[in-house]
């Protein structure tokens, strides 16, 4: 169970000032453990100690100068993690089953980004003295090392590589699978994510504390540009914070042992984590679906015991809108359900510190249910491309019964999920599934990404990858209307290796 939360967000404007990584993570580590009602004397006890590493800071090993500054016995298991907004609740399911089956009785999480100071120090032209060392044994072993890398040979050579590019692809799929408008579905986004800028307005660690309106998140502006169709600036992740986050979970033995009050205790009901058989993003057999989102989700319902009926608290992991849109998708909820979605705010708005994303989402999670010891709440991660997830029940309240997961085939079993793997010369006639129009600073359309379907010459079904020509007039047209099934031709650009689609 989770005994001690807490959060950090930095608001020095001086690099020079601002704490340095090591500082930021050892402080917010120290305040979990005084939320636990136990102070530092907790860490004489910790046997587990997992850090996500913060970009900009490359020290020999992180996580074991965070545990060595926090007198973390030497004997403990001290992991850096691997990357992916999944982490913190994929660590609180490992961690959970690991405290069940008595392999361990006291765990820290840690995990935060100090990108913005790092920013402003470049500009500034400040070298940063941040710590450097840490015991390099065992170093390179990670909790949840990454299998595969995050995008393809294929999607290197097209550029798609951002979650800005990639992550429109799935929003635009899933708007024509919905058979919603242009003007819609843009609706549909400011209605939804309003309420999210509305929970970060309240939030004392909110990176954009600004209620904003669903007109003013959805309206391209000189303020809110356009950035990859269909999301404005105001719809996008911010990872560029200063933020950080911990948690403390022990066995009920333990705590009772250790003393933590019980009004401290939030249980961990049940957790199931998952990743797409189709890794990559332009490889997915259905850009409308997310099977091993499905699969996490409910299976962490089903562990729990509970149904999505019963959640009170939601907090959908949110990089982008379509994250959350998916979520309520695979789980049936209707996207302008009366509960919340956030407990934070989410990344547009709370802030999206790098991978440590969950640490602030958990902790917000705890501190609320603590206030409604009857409620219970669900807690989701998302990694890459809407490729890794992890989610995670919690509640105030004991669990009834054991924690054995309903045998059967898992909740996707009826959803495609083999890979649909781009053709490398794809050439022919071909029908759009899935696209995005990215847009300069100025808001102006710049370039196209294409996933489709070949159709002709004994390539029906054959899944394309492209950009469109370089010409500002197609772009726009693409803009103005439904995209998605509309067709066109596929040729190979002789000198970028990269498909090119036309629309008719």
């Amino acid at each position: 169970m989770l005994v001690g939360v807490a959060q950090y967000v930095g608001r020095e404007t001086d690099p020079t000032a601002a704490p340095d990584p090591l500082t930021m993570v050892a402080d917010v580590a120290t305040r979990a453990a005084y939320d636990s009602g136990v102070g530092n004397s907790l860490f004489a006890h910790v046997d587990t100690y997992f850090q996500i590493p913060l970009a900009y800071w490359t020290p020999a090993n992180g996580a074991a100068l965070a545990a060595e500054r926090l007198g973390i016995d030497r004997r403990a298991r001290v992991q850096n993690t691997g990357g992916g907004g999944e982490m913190g609740v994929l660590a609180a399911n490992h961690l959970a089953a690991e405290i069940t089956a008595g392999r361990t009785e006291v765990a820290v999480m840690t995990g935060g980004q100090i990108w913005k100071t790092f920013e402003r120090a470049k500009a500034a032209g400040v070298e940063l003295d941040w710590p450097t060392g840490g015991d390099p044994t065992g170093a390179d072993e990670r909790f949840a090392p990454v299998a595969k890398p995050m995008v393809s040979a294929i999607e290197e050579r097209h550029q798609l590589t951002r979650p800005i590019q990639a992550y429109p692809l799935f929003e635009n799929a899933l708007r024509a699978a919905q058979g919603l408008s242009l003007a819609e579905h843009a609706q549909r986004l400011g209605q939804m994510m309003t309420e999210f800028t509305a929970v970060a307005a309240a939030n004392p660690y909110a990176w954009f504390p600004t209620e904003r309106s669903a007109e003013e998140l959805a309206t391209p502006t000189a303020e809110n540009r356009m950035i990859g169709f269909p999301y404005t600036k105001y719809l996008n992740s911010v990872l560029n914070t200063d933020q950080a986050g911990a948690y403390v979970m022990t066995s009920v033995g333990k705590a009772r042992e250790l003393g933590i009050p019980e009004d401290r205790w939030v249980y961990w009901w049940g957790g199931h984590n998952a990743a797409e058989k189709a890794w990559y993003a332009s490889t997915r057999p259905n850009f409308a679906e997310c099977p091993s989102m499905k699969d996490s989700s409910v299976g962490a319902l089903d562990q729990a015991g509970v149904g999505v009926d019963d959640i009170a608290l939601f907090d959908f992991y949110s990089c982008f809108p379509i994250a959350v849109r998916m979520a309520c998708a695979m789980l049936g909820i209707d996207e302008l359900d009366p509960r919340p979605f956030t407990v934070t705010g989410g990344l547009p708005y709370a802030g999206g510190p790098g991978s440590a994303y969950n640490m602030n989402s958990i902790a917000a999670m705890v501190e609320q249910l603590r206030e409604d010891d009857r409620s219970i709440g669900m807690v989701t991660g998302n990694g890459y491309f809407l490729t890794k997830h992890a989610a995670a029940v919690i509640s105030a309240r004991p669990k009834q019964g054991g924690w054995d997961r309903p045998q059967g085939p898992p909740p996707s079993a009826a959803m495609e999920t083999a890979p649909a793997n781009p053709e490398e010369s794809a050439i022919g006639r071909g029908r759009i599934e899935a696209y995005t129009v990215m847009h300069d600073r100025d808001g102006q359309p710049a370039s196209g990404y294409i996933c489709g379907r070949l159709d002709g010459n004994g390539t029906e079904g054959q899944r394309f990858l492209a950009n469109t020509p370089e010409d500002p007039d197609l772009l726009r047209d693409l803009l103005a209307s439904e995209a998605v099934g509309r067709t066109g031709h596929v040729h190979q650009d002789p000198t970028t290796g990269k498909g090119i689609f036309t629309p008719a």
